[in-house]
């Protein structure tokens, strides 16, 4: 490949590579990151590619191994383009229906296609499917179209354009667009990203750097594993458009150990990059010079902190440090730093291209364009979503994620990872924007959204993402250490039934100085998930302590489960599932749980059949005495099946 010099050769480059490409030509797009791998997207492939070969249409078809499709709870998904038909969980032994029927002679393989839960109507077309019908992917939606080993598959939807484009503008132009854009970090912080920008731009250091934040630890959040997976030449060119504008020529991408694919996917991309000529030495002719560097973290929670990244990558144990003078004045090595996310750098190039004033179009006054959440829980379509700031919960949630399933009660949605808010019913129709969840208790954070239904218990989950932080917390200040420590054991005794009056407030006491004294991001907003929901749920940790009772009927210690003999029909699946041999029955014996036995796993209760449904799980009530052999024989019944 010849190295491309200018702006002009880049466009002729592209031309050529748009006259080699029929846009009519079948095409087999299949996702290949991470969620579908682990469900067999690599065996899929393999199949594909085997069978389009023995099927002679090796010239005929194109095969393309995509990032991820957004729809992780329907992986492995095939797409089949131009026309847009959409297969969901496909295994090896599905390949030769598609290729015969859909690619030979384009007929649908019904039993594939989605399948609306509400009308039971067969969906052949990915756009029309609600869970991406419902969305506006403007960041995430060419991850299901190019592969992202492929420079020339990013050069042809347009990539690099924005680059070509920013060395002809200047920088001072180029941070004025994003100055005017009002593109806030998409990590959490929610600071303008042009002001950061500008910060850097004029200080008067020579040596300059500018970062990708990667290192997403939060449960159940992917986002940017995703992005960087499925289309790393957007983060790259993002930040080589930042490099450019403040005057850097050095940058870096901290990305989790646990990140392989994205590791690898973006290794190949700046390789690719170098060899185009679009990073390295004289960037397109322009005489901007630009190298990148990929750094491993060693997965601490903390290394998301700026300052704490910052420290890591100089070689030293992750641990923050006071922000006297902001980072993109004196950040790594004491240098001016320009730090984003994976998804704020992923948004440059398209501001770049289209304008500002294109951009502001999508959000809300102060919270503009789209942000992509990755939306899990007790939630029907799990998955990541895209969607204009200023979208409701409920939009979010019902529209795109099916509501909640088996017919349970909406609860509570958590947003902003382990460090956010738990929000309620009532908010339901909150618009999603930076300042809105704040003022609502939460807060947006990468864009972590962990739906939750009648069965969750409040108290609880404020335990659990407080022994997170307590566990991830680097324990340089005592605030934060300490603090947290001390909320955790406290929400502990209160889940076990061991609450005492004067918690509640001593949580109150704690949460505010830890939140007002720690050093660091992690210790300020640590407290948010036991605030949001002593806000909203209130009434819950005043069951637990006052009457010991768990109103979810969720924490072990204060729940209790026995057998309703008017239900029990003796049929002996729970007694034959118990791990711990506390049931006792028999063929027409009612069947009896022995408390002393019992720990409290809910086997019998999940095992007992829905038309019996006579395990009983209570809390905050005596068990019913234990009824004596004699009389819990099922009169004139047969055992039922």
């Amino acid at each position: 490949m010849p190295r491309i010099n200018s702006p002009a050769e880049l466009e002729a480059f592209r031309e050529g590579l748009l006259s080699q490409r029929d846009p009519n030509k079948p095409c087999i797009t299949l996702c290949s990151g991470s969620a579908c791998h682990a469900s067999g997207s690599a065996e899929v492939g393999a199949r594909i590619e085997e069978e389009v070969r023995k099927q002679g249409l090796s010239e005929e078809v194109i095969i393309r191994k995509t990032g991820c499709h957004g729809f992780c709870e329907r992986g492995p998904i095939v797409v089949i383009h131009p026309e847009g038909i959409c297969y969901f969980q496909v295994k090896a032994e599905d390949v030769p229906d598609i290729i015969s029927r859909t690619i030979k002679e384009k007929q649908i393989v019904d039993r594939l296609l989605y399948e609306d839960p509400d009308t039971s109507e067969k969906i052949i077309y990915e756009s029309e499917i609600p869970f991406y019908k419902n969305q506006e992917r403007l960041v995430f939606g060419s991850n299901g179209n190019i592969d992202p080993k492929s420079i020339d598959d990013y050069l042809a939807i347009g990539g690099y354009a924005a680059l070509a484009r920013a060395l002809e503008w200047g920088p001072e132009k180029v941070v004025e667009e994003i100055k005017k854009s009002n593109l806030r970090g998409r990590g959490g912080g929610g600071f303008p990203a042009g002001r950061k920008w500008e910060g850097s731009r004029n200080a008067p250091e020579e040596i300059k750097y500018v970062i990708v934040n990667a290192d997403e630890g939060d449960p159940g959040a992917y986002m940017d594993r995703s992005l960087l997976e499925g289309n790393p030449h957007a983060i790259l060119e993002g930040l080589t458009i930042g490099a450019w504008a403040i005057g850097s020529h050095e940058g870096y991408i901290y990305v989790r150990q646990e990140y392989p694919l994205a590791v690898e996917n973006i290794t190949i991309a700046i390789e690719k990059a170098e060899e185009y000529g679009l990073l390295g030495k004289n960037i397109l002719g322009s005489g901007f010079d630009f190298t990148v560097k990929v750094h491993r973290g060693a997965g601490a929670f903390v290394c998301g902190e700026s300052t704490a990244l910052m420290t890591a990558l100089e070689g030293r144990a992750g641990e923050p440090r006071p922000k006297y003078i902001r980072s993109n004045i004196k950040g790594l090595w004491e240098r001016p730093s320009v730090l984003n996310n994976v998804e704020t750098w992923a948004n440059v190039p398209l501001i770049i291209n289209k304008g500002a004033d294109w951009f502001t179009q999508f959000g809300t006054e102060r919270s503009k364009g789209t942000k992509i959440f990755s939306l899990v829980g007790k939630i029907t379509n799990t998955g990541l979503v895209e969607v204009p700031m200023g979208t409701t919960l409920r939009d979010i949630i019902y529209k795109i994620g099916g509501g909640i399933p088996g017919g349970k009660r909406f609860k509570a949605v958590q947003t902003g990872g382990p460090s956010g808010g738990c929000l309620p019913e009532e908010l339901l129709d909150l618009q999603v924007g930076f300042d809105e969840l704040t003022q609502a208790g939460s807060m947006m954070g990468s864009g972590g959204m962990i739906v939750m239904d009648e069965d969750t218990c409040m108290v609880d989950v404020a335990r659990y993402f407080l022994d997170f932080l307590t566990d991830e917390s680097c324990g340089k200040c005592v605030p934060c250490r300490e603090g947290m420590r001390q909320m955790l054991k406290i929400l502990t005794n209160i889940t076990q039934g061991k609450g005492k009056e004067g918690d509640i407030q001593l949580l109150e006491e704690l949460a505010e100085v830890t939140s007002e004294a720690s050093l660091c991001a992690l210790g300020k907003s640590a407290p948010n998930p036991l605030l949001s929901t002593l806000r909203h749920f209130r009434e819950e940790y005043e069951a637990h302590i006052k009457e010991k009772r768990c109103p979810a009927l969720s924490c072990k210690e204060l729940i209790a489960y026995y057998i309703d003999p008017e239900k029990c029909k003796a049929c002996m699946i729970c007694l034959r599932k118990c791990p711990a041999d506390a049931i006792e029955g028999g063929k027409k014996l009612i069947h009896v749980i022995d408390q002393k036995k019992c720990t409290k796993c809910g086997t019998c209760f999940e095992s007992c059949p829905p038309r019996f449904s006579a395990v009983r799980k209570i809390s905050g009530e005596p068990v019913p005495p234990p009824i004596p052999e004699e009389q819990r024989t099922i009169a004139g019944k047969s055992k039922e099946k």
